[in-house]
């Protein structure tokens, strides 16, 4: 009997449950770059960044499918010769029928993704998202006739309405009457053709991400029992607690400010560490932020965190830390390489019929003397 694997784009669809690619931000290219999602997957390969080098490793061990944290194309190809790495990268992973995801931006938002895996990396506790996204969340309304309402509910929280924090089949419900008349080529669940109908009916609210809303308004419709549903949908400018940039947690023990940073460099392999003043204050509060993080150094010190670790600080940016705050740069490899072993444990954990591979490449464009 043929032993049978999961199809790429079942592995994609499990992977957007994470880290929703409707999240990503608008100059990403996060998503399926190349191949076919039809394809079955008997093997993955994991990378920070595609280089041709990570093909040929791919194609050495017979790997059909990477997934890598960076996109290899930002910005779109108009012509695919082979002049650049990027377009290399094309012509060797399509001769070869290697599909390439990458799932960048999407994951530095998620919940579980690189932000809280490198703060989990260095041992931290009581972890939460630094900066909440806004204009995420939207409301859901809907009116069922009594009898019908909890189905509709239901099915609303099946499809992943009504979270609020720790808590899940969240909604506010109020008793109302609805009415209608039913038109000529209508098939009308209550009242008579041509007639006003009065109906006593409960109206349902829910949270939901925006990205989630339309399997809501499909579960609703498909649970509801009118022929045509009623419902509004609001925007919202709540934060959603469970997407966002960064991550802060606390130390299980304090340490001083020279110890912790060398715990940092030991943990994440980094080869030297910029970094701010020392304040001489004991580490509590960490902040964190994978890849490119300056633009949270002000969010880092209205959490009170005692040092901010993320990559990508410019020279004047140490200034703003205006000894509130001890910024260190680990550099953006090093802080986004947790990604590797992330996706390894998220993937092992759902598929467990195929192989999973960290890459063996270094794809770290930035070298030390």
């Amino acid at each position: 009997m043929k032993k049978q694997y999961p199809k790429i784009k079942e592995i994609i669809s499990f992977l957007d449950n994470i880290a929703p690619l409707r999240t990503q931000e608008s100059y990403d290219n996060s998503g399926l770059i190349t191949g076919n999602a039809d394809n079955e997957c008997d093997s993955v390969l994991i990378c920070v960044d595609v280089t041709e080098e990570v093909i040929d490793e791919a194609i050495k061990s017979k790997t059909g499918f990477i997934i890598s944290h960076h996109p290899f194309i930002f910005g779109g190809l108009k012509k695919v010769t082979g002049k650049t790495e990027s377009e290399r990268i094309v012509i060797k992973a399509i001769r070869n029928n290697i599909s390439i995801f990458a799932l960048h931006t999407p994951f530095d938002l998620a919940y579980d993704g690189i932000s809280r895996s490198l703060a989990e990396q260095l041992g931290l506790k009581n972890i939460s998202i630094l900066q909440p996204v806004k204009d995420q969340l939207r409301k859901i309304v809907t009116f069922a006739p009594h009898e019908f309402a909890e189905k509709v509910r239901i099915a609303m929280f099946e499809a992943g309405a009504g979270h609020i924090g720790n808590y899940d089949s969240c909604s506010y419900n109020l008793s109302g009457e609805g009415t209608f008349r039913a038109l000529s080529g209508s098939n009308p669940f209550k009242g008579k053709k041509g007639k006003i109908h009065t109906e006593k009916e409960t109206r349902v609210e829910v949270i939901v991400p925006f990205y989630l809303s339309d399997s809501v308004i499909a579960a609703m419709k498909t649970a509801h029992p009118y022929e045509e549903v009623a419902y509004d949908v609001y925007p919202l400018e709540n934060t959603n607690p469970y997407s966002g940039f960064g991550a802060v947690g606390e130390l299980k023990t304090a340490a001083n400010e020279k110890t912790f940073l060398n715990f940092v460099k030991k943990a994440t392999g980094c080869k030297v560490i910029r970094h701010s003043a020392m304040l001489g204050k004991q580490i509590r509060k960490v902040a964190v932020c994978g890849g490119s993080g300056s633009f949270l150094i002000g969010e880092a010190i209205r959490s009170g965190a005692d040092i901010f670790i993320t990559g990508d600080v410019k020279y004047h940016q140490f200034s703003e830390a205006d000894k509130k705050i001890v910024i260190a740069d680990i550099g953006h490899f090093e802080s986004e390489k947790v990604f590797l072993s992330s996706m390894n444990d998220i993937l092992i954990k759902k598929f467990t019929n195929f192989a999973v591979r960290i890459s063996k490449t270094s794809t770290n464009p930035v070298n030390y003397l």
